[in-house]
């Protein structure tokens, strides 16, 4: 009944399209200075959509993820680090799961 080639061949075609279509279709410089920043933070955008879930449902209490999200954001905000802010708020899950 369901032919799983006719799904792999319908995603390549979506993905295909998806990355051919912008190189084909915009040859030049994108000059809009609000779509140029819309391109910017796209990649942003789409790293922290698909990270907040995994920070909430990482931990056996999620309270634990929330505080270690905001005490990351505090720490990368004052210009912390990638591995200094990874360590500390591994270390306040960490603490945090005991106490729970």
């Amino acid at each position: 009944m369901h032919n799983n080639y006719i799904y792999i061949f319908i995603m390549f075609g979506v993905s295909f399209l998806i990355r051919v279509l912008p190189l084909t279709l915009i040859r030049k410089e994108i000059k809009n200075e609000t779509i140029r920043s819309f391109l910017f933070y796209v990649p942003y955008v789409t790293l922290a959509v698909m990270t907040f879930p995994a920070i909430m449902n990482a931990t056996a209490e999620p309270v634990a993820g929330l505080v270690a999200l905001l005490i990351g954001i505090v720490i990368a905000w004052f210009g912390g680090g990638l591995f200094p802010t990874a360590i500390a708020c591994s270390m306040t899950v960490l603490i945090l799961e005991f106490l729970i």
